[in-house]
This record gives structure tokens, sequence and C-alpha cells, in this order.
């Protein structure tokens, strides 16, 4: 660690560094659904950014590792959801790797474009992919919104210092 007079201590940039400042930034749960050629896939995100009102379009983060990428590399449409703090199994699920994320516990229909849609989230949508720019061992994928329904259930989940945490009044 280096002392930086008037920063206290500071670190070297590290995918450390990067990991435990942003345990400290609250942010909202989603997951990402898509249709593979095996069946639905899909992953917990909270990198999810609103990026344009006009046309209105998204942006998420995915590993280039991760299982979800193949099918969301080749796919047209995706299937965002945001999670409500009822939902922190869902979220740990589709968070966990190996798990079967589809399976009895998760509750789900086919939707437009064949996009996986879950039920009982507070909001979701499907959108259209429109470019999936490299960024480190990830991509960025920006998606143009097609529909979507903003009325389902719940209060918002939050990721924060590692777990899954509601709002607090």
């Amino acid at each position: 660690m280096t002392a930086i007079s008037g920063l206290g201590t500071a670190r070297l940039a590290s995918p450390d560094l990067l990991r435990s400042v942003f345990r400290r930034h609250a942010a909202g749960v989603a997951v990402i659904t898509a249709r593979g050629e095996t069946g639905p896939v899909g992953f917990t995100a909270t990198s999810l950014t609103s990026v344009s009102a006009e046309p209105p379009m998204l942006s998420f983060g995915i590993g280039t590792g991760a299982s979800s990428w193949p099918a969301v590399s080749a796919t047209d449409h995706v299937g965002v959801h945001i999670l409500g703090e009822h939902q922190q199994d869902l979220a740990a699920t589709f968070a966990r790797s190996g798990a079967d994320r589809f399976g009895p516990a998760t509750s789900w229909r086919e939707g437009p474009e064949g996009v996986p849609v879950l039920d009982d989230v507070p909001a979701w949508m499907v959108c259209r992919v429109v470019a999936r720019v490299p960024a480190g061992d990830h991509r960025i994928v920006l998606a143009e919104v097609v529909l979507g329904d903003p009325t389902g259930p719940g209060r918002p989940l939050v990721y924060h210092q590692g777990r899954f945490n509601g709002l607090r009044d």
C-alpha cells in the first residue's frame, strides 16, 4: 500500500482493488436471459445501465468466460429482468456457476422472440441486441428495448458488500 498525501491509503490498480471498490457501490440486481442452442440461459447482472431514451436503449456487461456468453454472443434478443427484494434466492441461483437456473424453482415462460421471461419480477423487457463492445475480459452489450412491463410486484433488490439486500425506508 502506498500513502499519498491527503488521499489516505491508496493502492495501485488491480482486479482486487476494482472488486473492493465496487463492493461499496450499491447496485440494482437484474437477470439477463437468452435462448441458447440447448435451451434457456441466464445470469445475474449488477452492471445494467440505461443508455438512451430515444431510442430506448440499455447496456450490461458479461464476461467472455461466462457460461451464458456463447448464447448472448449469438442471439438477436435478450430478456432483462429487474429483481425484487423477494427474489434473493433467484438472484443467487442465476449468479451461481453450475446452478440449474431454469429448473423447477424458477418460474418462467417463453416470451417474444423466444426470449425466456421470468415471472413475478417488478419489471422486465425484451431487447434487440445492437452491439457487443470488447472491454477487457468482458463485453458491453448494447440493446434496444422492444417491449416490456414495469408493473410487477415488489421493491427492488440491491447488491452491496457481497450480499443481496432490500431497500430500507
